[in-house]
C-alpha cells in the first residue's frame, strides 16, 4: 500500500540522530513490508501534486498549533477535505487529529487544565477497556464535527479518538512515541511545563504503552479500507 505521510513537524534536532524525524517515526509504525511509504515536508511547503500519488494518507504531529494561521496549515485544512471526499483512508496524529477535525466542522481549543504530557489512559468506549497511551499537547477538540464518532475519552480530554466512517481515524495521543522519547521532548521542549508533570512524563514506561494494539488498528483500518489492497479473505498481520 502506497502511504503518503503528512509531515507537520520535526524532531528535536538533539533527539534526530537516534530516533529519527517525525516521518520515519511512523514508517516505523506502520513497518510490516505491506507500506511503501512517502514523505511531503507539507511544513515546508511540500504537497502532493495530486491524491493519487497514494493510497492512504497519514498526517504527523506538530509543535505548531491548527489554529496558528500558518499558511501551510490553512492549506492542509483544505487538502484534508480533498482527501476526505476521495474515500481514501486517512489516519490522524495530535495535530493530525485536530486538524482533520477542524477541516471537518469541529473546534479546537486550548485546554482549560493546561498542558497534557505523558502516559495518559484513555477509556475505550467501543472496546470497554483502558489503553495507555504518550501525550503531548495543549490543543484539542472540543467541538465534534457531525461525522466524528468518539473511540475514546481520558480524564481531561473528552474526544481523545476520533472515526469518521471508513474514512478517517485520528489520535490525540501519539502511538508512534516511546518512553525514551518522550523523555527528550521533556528534556529539549519542556522549559514550560511544570515540575509535577516533568517528572511524570519522565515515569513513561514501554511496558505501560499500548502502541502494539494501536499499530494493529491502524494497520487494520488502513488495509482493510484500501480498495483492492487485500484479497477476500486474507488474514491482517
Amino acid at each position: 500500500m502506497r502511504m503518503g505521510i503528512l509531515q507537520t513537524g520535526r524532531t528535536p534536532e538533539q533527539l534526530i540522530g537516534q530516533f529519527g524525524d517525525y516521518d520515519q517515526l511512523f514508517s516505523a509504525l506502520l513497518d510490516g513490508g505491506d507500506f511503501n511509504c512517502t514523505t511531503y515536508k507539507v511544513v515546508d511547503g511540500q504537497f502532493p501534486v495530486a491524491l493519487d500519488a497514494a493510497d492512504g494518507w497519514l498526517i504527523t504531529g506538530s509543535k505548531s498549533g491548527v489554529n496558528d494561521g500558518q499558511p501551510w496549515i490553512a492549506r492542509l485544512e483544505a487538502l484534508v477535505r480533498e482527501i476526505f471526499e476521495s474515500e481514501k483512508p486517512l489516519i490522524g496524529i495530535c495535530f493530525g487529529h485536530q486538524l482533520v477535525a477542524k477541516a471537518l466542522g469541529g473546534t479546537v481549543e486550548r485546554s482549560s487544565g493546561g498542558w497534557i504530557v505523558g502516559p495518559t489512559a484513555y477509556l475505550r468506549n467501543d472496546l470497554g477497556l483502558t489503553q495507555t497511551l504518550l501525550a503531548w499537547h495543549q490543543d484539542q477538540v472540543t467541538r465534534l464535527p457531525t461525522d466524528a464518532a468518539v473511540l475514546a475519552s481520558s480524564e481531561d480530554c473528552a474526544y481523545s479518538i476520533l472515526r469518521y466512517g471508513e474514512r478517517a481515524l485520528t489520535y490525540q495521543a501519539h502511538p508512534e512515541f516511546g518512553a525514551a522519547f518522550i523523555k527528550g521532548l521533556v528534556k529539549f521542549r519542556g522549559a514550560e511545563l511544570p515540575a509535577p508533570l516533568k517528572k511524570h512524563a519522565n515515569s513513561a514506561d514501554d511496558a505501560m504503552i499500548c502502541r502494539k494494539a494501536i499499530r494493529a488498528e491502524i494497520r487494520s483500518f488502513l488495509l482493510r479500507q484500501s480498495d483492492g489492497w487485500r484479497r477476500q479473505g486474507e488474514e491482517l498481520p
